[in-house]
């Protein structure tokens, strides 16, 4: 990449997903194929037609905040805090010698705050459960993880937050570099977040029939582009990037991940779950991507899907790819790691961000696991089973989200 003074950089990364409760645990449980699916333990699961999702494991939220914050906010907004405090240390940013006018937040989120909202109803309906929580509204709130980062690390930069569906993590990222090259901050923390395992989440889910059934081998439930996929699994997490002008983080020694090369938006504007069946704009996306990004489609090495396993996405997202890059899609390396974590929806685009900022770091990109019975109509190459090293010099991280909103964003290694 060329005239790196008006880059956009990531130079810390922090996670709690299905596989790690930190971004490199995740980061090696991903590269080895490890699944995070497994039977819920959230509520009892009995009697819905699906019982599997992605949890995170073991998280403490008691030892990242103290009660009385525990109790003014839900878990969502948890594991933001957690995630962005291991972001900011990996970032090696000094709060303490930084102006923090010039430093903000852009977290983003789909469902939200829903687990209280789902508790206070009962507690409504049922007095004897005790009465509603003051802080039961603003907990719930989509801005919450953002506003509650802010306050946590002192930031008094732009602080914003968006609801894209399952693009929304994705997104987060392109906001804040947009927010950066604009002049408005020299430093965003970003990223997704999602903590919605829930009865009602699980039962409307289900009436929809987008959810996996496979209850009786959850680690082999979330199986992107294979024939036998029947739906998705849902999954909790958080993924939060630390993003910087490229001049910011030479000036105090930080040497980034990559580059976030740019992005774009565009939508379907045809139903509110279905996706468009001619691509069109999915295909959109992805040629804007890289126009805007000055990358040509020879460049990219690496496409992280947003692979869902249903029969729809995988097989439009996949048409989108080769339409896109015509002759070129059969040597580039596509793969999902919903596979593994499930789909994390509000957090699933930043999880993509982040393996492919650390794809480019390392050189290796992540398999597509359980991918047993490949589809005919889904024809690249996935990256089956195993993690592959290879040069990783551009990968391009896909989102397609409820509504018809779809975000793809380029990352790049950067050159002198």
């Amino acid at each position: 990449m060329s005239s790196l003074s008006n880059k956009v950089v990531i130079t810390g990364l922090g996670a709690l997903t299905p596989v790690g409760n930190d971004s490199e645990t995740t980061w090696s449980n991903l590269l080895a194929g490890k699944s995070g699916i497994s039977r819920i333990t959230a509520f009892d699961p009995s009697g819905l037609p699906t019982q599997i999702a992605g949890e995170v494991k073991d998280f403490d939220a008691s030892k990242v905040m103290n009660s009385k914050r525990l109790r003014r906010s839900a878990r969502f907004t948890h594991l933001a805090i957690a995630a962005a405090r291991e972001a900011v240390a990996d970032s090696e940013l000094d709060l303490d010698i930084e102006d923090r006018s010039r430093i903000g937040v852009v977290i983003n989120c789909a469902v939200a705050g829903f687990d209280t909202v789902e508790e206070s109803t009962r507690r409504l309906v049922d007095p004897s459960r005790g009465g509603i929580h003051p802080h039961f509204v603003s907990s719930s709130l989509t801005n919450m993880p953002a506003c509650e980062v802010s306050i946590d690390l002192g930031l008094h930069g732009p602080v914003t937050a968006s609801a894209l569906a399952c693009a929304s993590g994705l997104y987060a990222i392109l906001e804040a570099r947009r927010l950066i090259l604009s002049g408005e901050a020299d430093v965003i923390i970003c990223g997704g977040t999602e903590a919605a395992i829930t009865p009602v989440i699980f039962a409307g889910l289900s009436a929809m029939g987008v959810l996996s059934r496979r209850n009786d081998d959850p680690a082999r439930a979330s199986r992107p582009f294979d024939a036998d996929r029947d739906g998705f699994v849902f999954g909790e997490g958080s993924v939060i990037a630390v993003l910087e002008s490229y001049d910011h983080a030479r000036n105090r020694g930080k040497v980034p991940i990559a580059a976030v090369a740019g992005g774009a938006l565009t939508a379907d504007a045809f139903h509110v779950s279905a996706p468009d069946p001619n691509g069109e704009m999915a295909r959109a996306a992805i040629s804007l991507a890289l126009q805007r990004s000055e990358i040509p489609i020879q460049d990219v090495d690496y496409i992280c899907a947003h692979g869902t396993s249903t029969k729809a996405n995988d097989r439009l997202e996949s048409a989108a790819i080769r339409q896109v890059f015509g002759n070129q899609a059969n040597r580039i390396a596509v793969s999902s790691p919903k596979s593994m974590v499930g789909h994390i929806i509000g957090a699933a685009g930043a999880l993509s961000g982040m393996v492919c900022a650390l794809s480019i770091r390392d050189q290796i990109v992540p398999p597509t696991i359980n991918l047993e019975y490949p589809d005919p109509e889904c024809d690249l190459d996935y990256v089956p089973h195993l993690a592959r090293k290879m040069p990783v010099g551009v990968a391009v991280a896909n989102a397609f989200g409820f509504g018809g909103q779809n975000c793809v964003v380029t990352f790049a290694k950067l050159t002198d």
